[in-house]
């Protein structure tokens, strides 16, 4: 989750015109929005759990509301400072700006960053910021504290008027106003070691790189950086073999390190290779550079392909960890109409909209975007498995002679489909065995398609359909009929999704012997009772359709 870009979060169409001048300064920001309320970027339907959610995430958030209600929003999650993301308050009007939470992850710094956008002066309350125009407790990146509450500590020592020494390069402190004297008890250390000195403030600068071979574990990385003396917040990077991408162990030690994983072949800076070069012969190579490393220098991202599903259409009924893989994509490939759904994308992200029907190259091309290092998401209606890209990407992936595709981390991330979504509007007509049949012959013949209507009919299933019409299959939907109503009687339920969770669309109801082709387009769905399935009235007028969860076979 690291880098994430902010969330602007609204209630109202009030607060809009200040997002979008805030979203114009924050690359990367998405402006969400309360839906049926304002039209943001993403829909959300209630505030508390959204919120919550975007912090638990770790997300930067701007929320543009009463101080009073993020705070009794996320009282309950505050049990850790150093685990804060940053949270600022912003009213509506763009009069005042009030971070809240994350001082220790930049609050402040975004805080006036935001301030300078609104042209308004930032409300920060922190003693050091406002003593000395900078938070000590929140170095610049590429560096760490080593610990906070100690640091906390002689903050405030500082804050007392004590004479401090720094050590080690730290040009962000030039133009600080602290009283140095070189013979100070106090001292602010920067230095990649451990230190036990109580007097210090002690901030590592990241810029060690461990390179480690596919079997290393977090004991002997922590293990070798204990006998080294160099603190484990000072490491910048693991480094690992390109050949050892897919090893589930490398993925599993950057997390229990904390460290981003990188990898590396023979394009890797010297340096970089001739450290993991030395861990093929050792187990882990450790290299400390003069100056902190970025990650993002040192060879290649594991790819990621995530497959999603978008749902029908609705932003509300997107699940929540399809939309964080949008917000974290490079890429987003899809069929246009579904591109065009998943967003609106940042400036940053890529769209790849093609043609419905080229299916397999664009599972092609997102294998490699992923195999070069970008993290990917190939976008579907409703589910990805359901008549959808998941299959097409495994079935391409399975062919595929290229080991860096292999290497790729592919993740299928499910959605609601059609069929469920037409169907729990209805109520429960698919609330006992079913199956879900595509009428499309484009890729099966059509006596594949009519041998399974005569089968799941004689099973006295339920039944929906996908591409039950086209241009080009004007007529396979009435064949279709002409099964189903030798095998079943005229009475049976029938419910039409159309654009279900889009604008416009809907239910209609109607029977097997009253259904013609004339009353279905190609963005209708059909679901077909089983002998069981009921219906009754609703409050509304209008009606419940269910299948019970029991069954009486003499009613076959």
């Amino acid at each position: 989750m690291e880098g994430l870009s902010p969330a602007i979060v609204i209630l109202g169409p009030g607060a809009l015109a200040t997002a979008r001048r805030l979203q114009d300064g924050l690359p990367g920001s998405l402006v969400h929005g309360l839906a049926g309320r304002v039209e943001g970027d993403v829909s959300y339907n209630a505030f508390g759990d959204h919120l919550r959610d975007l912090y638990r995430q770790q997300r930067p958030l701007v929320v543009l509301c009463a101080a009073g209600i993020v705070i009794r929003t996320l009282a309950s999650l505050l049990d850790d400072k150093t685990a804060e993301p940053p949270v600022l308050a912003v009213a509506e009007d763009g009069s005042a700006v009030v971070p809240l939470l994350g001082g220790l992850a930049g609050a402040n710094r975004l805080a006036r960053q935001l301030g300078t956008l609104l042209d308004v002066a930032p409300a920060i309350t922190t003693s050091g910021e406002l003593r000395f125009g900078t938070c000590l407790l929140d170095p610049p990146a590429g560096y760490a504290l080593a610990d906070v509450d100690v640091a906390k500590h002689r903050v405030a020592d500082l804050l007392a008027g004590a004479p401090v020494r720094i050590e080690g390069e730290a040009p962000w402190l030039d133009e600080v106003p602290l009283a140095r004297d070189p013979e100070a008890r106090q001292r602010i250390l920067v230095s990649p070691m451990t230190s036990a000195d109580d007097h210090t403030l002690l901030i590592h600068p990241r810029a060690v790189l461990v390179a480690v071979r596919a079997d290393a574990t977090a004991a002997a990385v922590t293990e070798l950086l204990a006998s080294t003396g160099y603190a484990p917040c000072a490491v910048a990077v693991l480094l690992a073999r390109a050949e050892d991408m897919a090893v589930p162990g490398l993925a599993e030690l950057s997390q229990a390190l904390d460290v981003p994983l990188r990898f590396v072949d023979a394009n890797t800076p010297d340096f970089a290779l001739t450290t993991v070069e030395r861990a093929q012969e050792r187990g882990i190579a450790l290299h400390l550079h003069d100056r902190p490393l970025d990650a993002e220098d040192l060879g290649q991202h594991r790819g990621r392909l995530s497959v999603v599903g978008l749902g029908p259409g609705a932003a509300e009924l997107m699940a929540p960890v399809v939309r964080r893989a949008l917000d974290e994509a490079q890429d987003v490939l899809g069929y246009a109409t579904y591109v065009q759904m998943a967003g609106p994308l940042r400036p940053d992200q890529l769209a790849h909209a093609s043609d419905n029907r080229e299916e397999l190259q664009r599972a092609r091309h997102a294998f490699e975007l992923a195999a070069s290092g970008r993290q990917v998401v190939m976008v579907s209606s409703g589910d990805p498995g359901v008549f959808a890209m998941a299959a097409a990407v495994l079935e391409v992936l399975e062919g595929a002679d290229d080991p860096r595709w292999a290497a790729v981390e592919l993740e299928i991330l499910p959605g609601i489909t059609a069929a469920m979504a037409s169907a729990a509007l209805a109520g429960a007509p698919l609330g006992h065995d079913f199956c879900l049949i595509s009428l499309s012959d484009n890729l099966k013949p059509w006596a594949v398609i009519e041998q399974r209507l005569r089968q799941a009919a004689a099973a006295d299933l339920a039944m929906a359909f996908y591409n039950p019409i086209s241009k080009a299959r004007p007529h396979q939907l009435e064949r279709a009929l002409d099964v189903l109503r030798s095998c079943r009687p005229a009475n049976t339920p029938v419910i039409l999704g159309r654009d279900v969770g889009r604008p416009g669309g809907g239910l209609e109801y109607t029977s097997l012997g009253a259904l013609r082709s004339d009353m279905v387009d190609s963005r209708t769905l059909v679901i077909l009772g089983s002998s069981h399935t009921r219906r009754f009235p609703r409050a509304d007028g209008g009606e419940w359709v269910y299948t019970p969860r029991w069954y009486d076979p003499e009613l076959l």
